[in-house]
């Protein structure tokens, strides 16, 4: 009988054949999972044999991953700031960079009790960690996707976040007084989806899209934040690769000041953050 080890080993060759970024990190992953044990227990079980009940799940996942399907959308949860959400294909998978953003806007907004926007929520993933990083603050989550809305709600009644969840397009109507708006928007120019790698493919178009220019929702937002954000307050943006001058000029133009552009991990330029003059 096959082990444990002969399996993973197995998987992550057919894996790095399909092309698969970190094969054998995916095929603990999804092993682990078939298994419900954490991806490190798994060291300590190499000689174990597996048979056919345990690894016919594997097969379904691997070959799965195999043909481009995200890993997250397969385990069916992200990691984000420490904490696991749900992610499915009903909103963007979380990446890394977005957490940078959180920290940064934390970092600018050291009280408590502060009122805040995430708009484009996608899963939630943003207002649920600025409402469990910040005491007393008081948290509107907005998005045009009613589905992406019902992911959010389900990952903020797991985690035990109290957000306002409403569908809208961009800022709710009638909103103002926000210490902060925080948005990752969709950035990439149209014309650019499918070039894409085939996982993000699986993210919704809709949290992809930016326009033709990948620009065009940012440009909506910066004049409707300055009328949502109280005076001094923080808007915060993700933004995509030479997305820099023009939004910096757009912010100028409505008024914003002590604007900064600070880099991501590899050194892109992937955030704005401005206080509103």
């Amino acid at each position: 009988m096959l082990t444990l080890l002969d399996v993973l080993r197995g998987a992550a060759d057919y894996l790095e054949k399909k092309g698969v970024e970190s094969p054998r990190l995916n095929a603990e992953h999804l092993l682990a999972h078939v298994l419900k044990k954490r991806r490190i227990e798994l060291y300590m079980e190499f000689d174990r044999p597996l048979g056919e009940i345990e690894r016919a799940p594997l097969r379904e996942l691997v070959r799965a991953r195999g043909e481009g399907r995200p890993l997250q959308h397969l385990l069916g949860t992200a990691e984000f700031m420490g904490r696991e959400f749900l992610c499915d294909g009903r909103a963007l998978i979380p990446r890394p960079e977005t957490e940078q953003l959180v920290e940064a806007v934390l970092t600018r907004l050291p009280a408590d009790g502060l009122r805040m926007a995430d708009v484009g929520t996608g899963s939630g993933v943003i207002a649920i960690s600025l409402a469990l990083e910040k005491a007393g603050a008081s948290i509107t989550a907005s998005d045009v996707s009613s589905a992406a809305l019902e992911l959010a709600r389900e990952n903020a009644s797991r985690l035990g976040a109290a957000i306002d969840f409403i569908e809208a397009d961009l800022l709710p109507s009638g909103s103002d007084g926000f210490d902060a708006v925080v948005a990752n928007l969709p950035y990439i120019a149209g014309g650019d989806l499918p070039s894409l790698s085939r996982e993000v493919r699986h993210d919704p178009s809709l949290a992809l899209d930016g326009g033709p220019d990948g620009m065009a929702i940012m440009m909506r937002l910066i004049p409707s934040a300055r009328d949502a954000l109280a005076p001094g307050g923080l808007l915060a943006l993700e933004i995509g690769s030479g997305q820099e001058d023009p939004l910096v000029a757009c912010l100028q133009e409505n008024n914003y000041r002590d604007i900064e552009a600070l880099p991501d991990y590899q050194g892109h330029i992937r955030f704005l953050m401005a206080k509103n003059g």
